[in-house]
């Protein structure tokens, strides 16, 4: 005879912390502890790494959300890979930095924690990197998930003017606006290959920052450095090792320059430059 709930609850221990207008923040020392009790009306904290596996484990019951542990990252990002595996299926999730939080000790994720990283979903609900657990799981909770089309999620900030110019940072040059044409310096975190190109001579902007993709095979991940040069367009390229290609953010706030073009350089763009004093020269012109 299959075991019952009730004899599955005595393996699978689960505490309320937290409740609201019945929905309910629940802590547990493992994501094997996520089991049908955890509906939608539940935000989990799980105190395993959020990697694929464990995100499988939390996915098949539909929680509000969930935190869990980084595993310090690790390699291939394994500790924190589920994040994407449960925001391809709409759930809200982040981890806590592995130094702030002991693993398998869900009292201590949820005392102590301290966001590390946060998918799309609950990027988009106030989650954010420094964040304590606790009110991380507070805004999982009481956030309702508006709708994810393709249009909610362009993320677009103007991060400095100058003379009716301005610097935008959005992660794709596909979400360039008619109004950046001859006056968006765009950083952005696609690669600037060959189709890249052509979407940054369709945009027409002041100048731009993209990935350089790694480089890649024959430096593909930068050819279209010389497409924009031959138009006249000055641009550089993220260097792959110290900003993850899509996250335009990430790009603007920790990437060094990898490659740029001629029309770049004479605004006094170089290799090993940040990126956010990079795109600084090319909207003033050089200093």
């Amino acid at each position: 005879m299959g075991e019952t709930l009730l004899e599955r609850e005595k393996d699978h221990p689960q505490e309320v912390v937290a409740e609201r207008d019945g929905r309910r923040i629940i802590i547990m020392d493992s994501a094997r502890w996520v089991d049908e009790r955890n509906t939608d009306r539940d935000v989990v904290l799980p105190a395993s790494y959020i990697g694929v596996l464990p995100a499988r484990m939390c996915a098949i019951h539909r929680p509000r959300g969930v935190i869990g542990h980084d595993a310090c990252v690790g390699k291939d990002g394994a500790g924190i890979a589920g994040l994407w595996y449960l925001e391809a299926l709409g759930i809200p999730a982040a981890t806590a930095d592995g130094m702030s939080v002991e693993m398998g000790n869900g009292r201590d994720l949820y005392d102590n924690g301290l966001i590390s990283h946060v998918n799309y979903h609950a990027e988009i609900l106030g989650v954010s990197v420094g964040m304590p657990v606790r009110e991380a799981a507070e805004l999982l909770r009481d956030t309702e998930l508006a709708d994810t089309t393709v249009g909610n999620k362009i993320r677009r900030e103007i991060v400095e003017e100058f003379e009716g110019r301005r610097t935008v940072v959005t992660d794709s040059i596909v979400w360039a606006l008619p109004e950046d044409a001859r006056r968006s310096v765009m950083v952005t975190a696609g690669h600037t290959g060959r189709s890249g190109a052509k979407f940054l001579l369709e945009a027409d902007p002041w100048a731009f920052i993209c990935h350089d993709g790694g480089m890649s095979k024959n430096d593909s991940g930068i050819v279209g450095l010389r497409t924009a040069e031959g138009a006249g367009l000055a641009g550089a390229c993220i260097d792959g090792r110290t900003a993850p290609i899509g996250d335009a953010f990430r790009g603007y706030q920790e990437g060094l320059i990898s490659a740029c073009n001629g029309p770049a350089r004479d605004r006094g763009v170089a290799i090993g430059m940040p990126v956010a004093r990079a795109a600084h020269l090319l909207l003033v012109g050089g200093e």
